[in-house]
């Protein structure tokens, strides 16, 4: 087999991101307990619905608001999907079995993927908007017109990452776990590093599963609206899709048709066909997952 590349490169590589990934969380949960409300809030015009008028405007397509959201979900997947299924590689393969660390950092995934909604948006707006993105102002001097330290499209998707990162890590580690040990066994008695081991043995056999949560967390993200609220969706249509401009999204429109425009009976067919468009889209989602769960029973029943 080939062993070219340094099995310790990967063993490190995996451990520093499933660290860094949650030391930066927990020290963000710990600076919101900390530091006043102000200081969250500085990145925040409030104006996060828009108003009547933006509802009302005559440009507003409902392709505007597809395309919102899934450039914003794309980019969220771009981002948790690699760190997840390495974070969760380490956890189920290099991580000292039993160690005071590991439980810590296992405690941490699973107490992470109960946290509400709201307390990551509120953490996105904290640390993406007010101390990266006007860090990013500051470097290039243009601090007295923010350009990235204001709600926008990556932010969104960023803070988005972080919330469904948990629950990926937590479904994809169990997926490494279900393939047989024996597979493992007999690999590393052939000379199989255990990089190897993981990139044909692990990941191949596991991939079904894999697949299955990643779909369950793209379903589950796809619908979010609270962390929206803070950190770069708006109601009015015309908007670019810069990565440091607000954006349209449709779980947000849903949200504010539905709480702000009780009066503009012209709203209501936008309203009733985003609805439509989620719950559609969200079955479809999760028929996906089941579709991939039900192929590899049968997959393992055929199997001689």
């Amino acid at each position: 087999m080939n062993r070219g590349f340094p099995d310790w490169i990967f063993r490190r590589l995996t451990g520093v991101v499933a660290w860094a990934l949650f030391a930066s969380v927990l020290s963000l949960v710990l600076g919101l307990l900390l530091a006043p409300v102000p200081v969250f809030l500085s990145g925040w015009d409030g104006q996060e619905g828009g108003g009547p008028q933006a509802l009302d405007h005559p440009g507003k397509r409902l392709s505007l608001l597809l395309l919102g959201t899934a450039i914003r979900t794309l980019l969220m997947s771009l981002a948790a999907i690699p760190a997840g299924i390495l974070t969760a590689v380490y956890l189920a393969e290099y991580a000292p079995s039993g160690a005071r660390a590991t439980r810590i950092l296992r405690w941490l995934v699973h107490g992470l993927a109960g946290v509400p909604s709201v307390i990551f948006g509120l953490l996105g707006l904290g640390f993406w908007i007010s101390v990266v993105g006007v860090g990013l102002d500051r470097m290039v001097g243009d601090s007295a017109a923010p350009v990235w330290g204001r709600p926008g499209l990556l932010w969104a998707s960023l803070t988005l990452a972080m919330m469904t990162l948990p629950v990926l890590v937590v479904s994809t580690e169990q997926a490494l776990r279900s393939v047989p040990q024996e597979l493992r066994w007999a690999a590393m008695a052939l000379g199989a590093t255990r990089l190897q081991v993981v990139m044909r043995i692990l990941l191949p056999n596991a991939w079904v599963g894999i697949a299955s949560g990643v779909v369950l967390t793209v379903g589950r993200a796809f619908g979010e609206v609270v962390p929206l609220l803070f950190t770069g969706a708006v109601a009015e249509t015309q908007r670019s899709l810069a990565l440091d401009e607000p954006f349209v999204d449709l779980a947000h429109q849903v949200f504010v048709l539905g709480t702000r425009s009780q009066e503009h009976s012209s709203s209501r067919p936008l309203l009733l066909t985003c609805v439509w468009v989620l719950v559609f889209l969200s079955l479809l989602f999760h028929a996906a997952a089941a579709f991939l769960r039900s192929w590899i029973l049968r997959a393992e029943q055929d199997r001689p």
